[in-house]
């Protein structure tokens, strides 16, 4: 099945006392073009095989676990507000999950009927609404469950996100209590303890720093293992005797973990404590894995009345457009150059910031023909653009919010259109920038700009204080307000219509009077970068060449 050990530990010939499934982040239930694939029909395959597979007869069940986030952001969920995810958390084997930012895109009042339909529980242990009562979790979701593993081993699930969670929420009810993950975990995982649970584990929707974090700031045995989700890779750390584990995204990995009882000896003459030995195995979910004909069909069910209208050729590209997670969260990428070019001229701004979490395809498009499909799976947000007047000063700040975070893989990385910057990564967090020009020119920090960004990131969120909307309490004055504002994925699809029709002009010059001189072109003449001290750029060697879907041959020059 083609496994890998991430960490392995203990007497392997010994059976499990406990097995369970982890996995984190999944947005997509269509396989993608590249490896791993994903896709929830072979990623169920997979289940089922550690599920019932001849080899695992006579061991403990498994107990699925899920770190959250799958309700947005994604076509089928910009249609369904994140029904369709239902059926597939549940025909997963899923036994818990923990809240993921983005399961609240569509309002908490969305996520509640959501989760009632789902057969396992969603804990939020450490967000408080006051709301709803007296020390009551955002949602009603629960704090911590005990599970049952079917030899009778009691199994405590604790759920916890980290303060900046709330900030990438577009809508939330007020007064809202944040508590601290690792506090909260020393207030409640002792009462887990009292009900008989012999291993405690930590369900998380958090980046992988503040859960190393938790485990740096528990005390050695209060939590065996942090299973954490928000970050879109595999990673596995041992911090202060526990395991923190995230296990990659979008149906495209999971880890098998097997837990061993270990007898330690009792600290300063108390009774002796249980402690686990891990065995842990990930597994990518390619394209060899056949698809689990019943997971296919749900898959199909759910797909079907979109798929004529999706797979509806838009343009091609000559380019490949690198919308890798890794990419666009920490360099200039080929298509957040093109879209935020778009943007800007779309409404003829200064320059134009977008956070790079707004691209959401996470794979590399080849070139070859552009379906709707994969517009609307890269750009699924349903916030459209706004244009701001903004400070000199304001941009600085929110351009110091978007490196702030570097290297993490952070959705608030930027991408550009008509703004150079420097940034220093080794200098204190917003204060990282060197030098700013926008239009080829020194940034006024005394100016007002006309920026054009999207509608998220004029409410504040992620950490884009300076861009806040007066409406909202801000500084940032709106010239195009969101409700007039365009979808990014519509100024998408009106770029390469615009460019068919163009194609179709075959006499250039034949009507003077109302024709320019010169024939047009959508090309940028000026094209921006972002670049770290000391390291060499990391702009793309063009801009992508993107056309429409027929192409006449007096088709004007590409992008």
């Amino acid at each position: 099945m083609g496994e890998s050990v991430t960490h392995s530990e203990g007497d392997l010939t010994v059976a499990p006392t406990l097995r369970f499934l982890h996995y984190n982040d999944v947005y997509h239930i269509d396989p993608s073009s590249s490896e791993p694939v994903g896709g929830i029909a072979r990623f169920q395959t997979v289940c089922k095989y550690y599920r019932q597979d001849k080899k695992f007869q006579g061991r403990p069940s498994l107990i699925t676990l899920f770190s959250g986030d799958a309700f947005n952001p994604s076509l089928e969920s910009s249609i369904t507000k994140g029904a369709h995810m239902v059926p597939v958390l549940n025909e997963l084997g899923t036994d818990v999950a923990c809240v993921g930012n983005h399961d609240l895109d569509f309002g908490v009042k969305q996520f509640c009927n959501l989760s009632n339909q789902c057969s396992f529980p969603w804990l939020l242990a450490n967000v408080l609404d006051p709301a709803l009562g007296d020390n009551v979790p955002l949602a009603n979701a629960k704090k911590t469950v005990i599970l049952t593993a079917s030899n009778g081993v009691k199994v405590g699930v604790i759920g916890l996100v980290e303060r900046e969670w709330l900030e990438t929420i577009n809508s939330l009810p007020p007064n809202l209590v944040y508590k601290s993950a690792s506090a909260t975990a020393k207030e409640l995982v002792p009462s887990l303890r009292e009900q008989g649970a012999e291993i405690v584990i930590a369900v998380t929707h958090q980046r992988e720093p503040n859960d190393n974090k938790l485990a740096e700031k528990t005390p050695d045995g209060l939590i065996d293992i942090v299973l954490g989700g928000h970050d879109h890779y595999y990673s596995h750390t041992v911090i202060n005797g526990t395991h923190v584990l995230r296990s990659g995204t979008d149906f495209k990995q999971l880890s098998y973990i097997e837990a061993r009882r270990r007898q330690s000896p009792p600290p300063d003459g108390k009774k002796t404590t249980t402690k686990w030995d891990f065995h842990i195995i990930r597994r990518d979910v390619t394209s060899a894995i056949p698809a689990d004909p019943a997971m296919q069909a749900l898959n199909d069910k759910l797909t079907s009345s979109l798929r004529s209208k999706l797979e509806k050729p838009l343009g091609y590209t000559i380019s490949p457009l690198d919308a890798r997670f890794t990419t666009v969260r920490l360099r200039e990428s080929n298509i957040g150059n093109f879209v935020c070019d778009l943007m800007r001229f779309h409404y003829n701004g200064d320059c134009a910031l977008m956070a790079s979490g707004t691209i959401r395809g996470d794979q590399i498009y080849p070139p070859g023909v552009l379906r709707v499909k994969d517009i609307l799976d890269c750009f699924p947000f349903e916030d459209p653009c706004v244009v701001l007047q903004v400070s000199g000063r304001a941009l600085l700040d929110a351009l110091e919010n978007s490196v702030s975070a570097y290297p993490a893989l952070e959705g608030r990385f930027p991408q550009v259109s008509n703004i150079m910057l420097e940034f220093d990564p080794a200098k204190p967090p917003h204060s990282r920038i060197n030098w700013v020009t926008v239009a080829g020119a020194p940034l006024d920090l005394a100016r007002q700009y006309t920026l054009v960004t999207r509608g998220y990131m004029g409410r504040g969120k992620d950490g884009f204080d300076s861009l806040l909307v007066q409406s909202e309490g801000g500084t940032a004055k709106e010239l195009v307000h969101e409700e007039n504002g365009i979808l990014i994925s519509m100024l998408l699809r009106q770029y390469f219509l615009s460019l068919k029709i163009l194609g179709r002009w075959k006499h250039w010059d034949d009507h003077p009077t109302s024709q320019p001189t010169d024939q047009p072109t959508n090309r940028p003449t000026d094209q921006p970068t972002s670049r770290q001290t000391d390291k060499p750029t990391n702009r793309p060697a063009d801009r992508p060449t993107s056309q429409p879907a027929s192409q006449p041959t007096n088709q004007p020059g590409p992008l």
